[in-house]
């Protein structure tokens, strides 16, 4: 499983939306790494940002 697709898993399985850093610390995978699954991720329009740093599934 790539970084974009434990990046997706983990916040579909989140209850709530996540920082990047939730994100990181949840996967074990470097911020920077998962900043770059989420830019990516936001141009794919598979998740969105209900509020300011925070994640979500669409």
């Amino acid at each position: 499983m790539d970084i974009v697709e434990l990046v997706l898993k983990t916040l579909d399985e989140s209850e709530e939306p996540l920082k990047g850093g939730e994100i990181a610390e949840k996967t074990g995978i470097d911020k920077k790494e998962v900043d770059k699954a989420i830019k990516k991720l936001k141009k794919e329009e598979k998740i969105f940002s209900p509020k300011r740093c925070f994640y979500s599934v669409k």
